[in-house]
């Protein structure tokens, strides 16, 4: 009889090393081939997403406006009172480990037959502590402590992803700034061609053909002027929603004035498994589902628990008197789950499930950090090139401008070629102004995505 309790003991300890075991990371992560046609990677200490916030973004009015984004916002707020309550989580985790005491006086008053009353009481000091014999009590700890960098991830993702959009909100005002003064400046212009163009209309030196197409040219302007300040206006709201603060006028300086760093080092697929806070959040995910499983585990084995109380009472006979006599228990209990209508098996195949799934949605945020990172590399080369060619082909159109308008003043032009040419001028700057926008909107999420703009 002992030899089969030794045996049926020593499976017992066998099977349930499983459920002692820490949260390692998954092999076979798809690491290796995430970046596309990226020679840059290299293994350098310091990496674009290695830089902080501050030297990232120059701009003093930039940094001020972060800044209070990062004190103000609620959704940030909101992140780190949820890392606050994991935090307490945690610390009840760790107590359940100890004994509970509880205090539990009883008073009774009795009389039968119209008898004298009899007063008893008890004051009892009772205590229960659970032997976590196969893990049950480590795993929830566990599990909570992996709750708690789940947490902590999301908090600095929240941080990250405010940065960015506070730096992309503020340089698309720059854009908004920068067309509308080029815009404005080719419109007092034209409002003076015009003013020319009726008086030689006057005198029949031009038609009223081209005197038609000039104001249906400026009124086009107009509405275009009209809908910038609409997008700068409704731009300047929307960050002031993410500053957590009431609608107001942004304080801010040019787009010519904004320079990013020009390392283009991103390093190797392997540092996002510790830099991008969403990557970390969903293996944090992935370790709470294991130590849940754990758990699921534990409950097929045995129970152990202590139990105990001490205190006053007068309540056990009539030899005793007042002010009463010690009484003291000690108890302790074995529970063996047998069968429990397939609940525990059950319970143990979801938390298997579960543990797949946070282990396939692991591998997909790897899989959407590389898309972006490729999608910004691409994106940030393509601004590059087209602020090049936009350039080049808005030196040639100055010249195309200066031709045009003395042609017209010696009478070997039209009004609109000189006007095709403005239009041409205009288009070309504008298209100008936007690469330098898209250059500087890539670049920051570029940086993003390597997971900078956390503390």
């Amino acid at each position: 009889m002992k030899k089969c309790i030794y045996i049926l003991v020593s499976m017992l300890l066998l099977s349930s090393c499983h459920i002692y075991r820490n949260y390692q990371r998954p092999e076979g992560l798809p690491v290796d081939s995430l970046y596309r046609n990226t020679p840059l990677a290299s293994d350098d200490s310091l990496t674009l997403g290695d830089i902080p916030w501050q030297e990232m973004f120059e701009d003093p009015l930039l940094q001020n406006l972060i800044q209070e984004g990062l004190e103000n916002n609620t959704d940030m707020q909101v992140a780190l009172l949820r890392v606050d309550q994991v935090r307490s989580q945690l610390q009840a985790a760790r107590l359940s480990f100890l004994p509970s005491l509880s205090l539990s006086p009883q008073g009774a008053l009795t009389s039968t037959d119209g008898s004298k009353a009899v007063k008893t009481y008890e004051l009892p000091v009772q205590a229960s502590w659970e032997i976590d014999l196969f893990g049950r009590l480590r795993n929830a700890k566990q599990e909570t402590q992996a709750t708690l960098f789940q947490q902590e991830a999301y908090q600095q993702a929240v941080h990250a992803d405010l940065v960015a959009n506070i730096a992309n909100s503020y340089y698309t005002l720059l854009l908004l700034d920068e067309q509308i003064r080029l815009t404005t400046s080719t419109l007092d212009v034209w409002k003076e061609q015009v003013r020319l163009l009726e008086s030689k209309f006057k005198v029949g030196e031009e038609t009223e053909n081209a005197v038609t197409q000039a104001w249906a040219s400026l009124y086009e302007l107009e509405a275009s002027v009209t809908d910038l300040q609409k997008q700068l206006f409704e731009t300047e709201n929307a960050l002031c929603t993410l500053l957590g603060t009431t609608s107001r006028h942004i304080e801010r300086s040019s787009l010519e004035e904004q320079q990013l760093p020009e390392t283009d080092n991103i390093g190797i697929p392997l540092r996002l498994l510790s830099k991008r806070p969403d990557v970390v959040q969903a293996e944090m995910v992935l370790a709470s589902a294991y130590y849940s499983t754990n758990q699921a585990r534990s409950a097929f084995y045995p129970n152990l628990t202590l139990s105990g109380s001490a205190g006053w009472t007068n309540s056990l006979g009539e030899v005793v008197s007042n002010p009463g006599g010690w009484i003291l228990s000690a108890i302790a209990s074995l529970t063996q789950p047998l069968f429990n209508q397939g609940k525990l098996i059950s319970n143990l195949r979801v938390s298997k499930d579960e543990e797949q799934i946070a282990l396939l949605n692991y591998k997909q945020a790897l899989l959407d950090a590389g898309q972006e990172i490729n999608n910004a590399l691409f994106a940030t080369e393509s601004a590059r090139k087209s602020f090049d060619s936009h350039l080049k082909q808005c030196k040639e159109l100055e010249r195309t401008v200066t031709t045009s308008e003395s042609l017209y003043k010696t009478g070997n032009a039209t009004y609109l070629e000189m006007l095709t040419a403005r239009q041409s001028l205009l288009n070309a700057q504008q298209n100008m102004v936007t690469d330098r926008f898209t250059l500087l909107q890539s670049i920051i999420n570029l940086y993003n995505a390597l997971g900078g703009g956390v503390d």
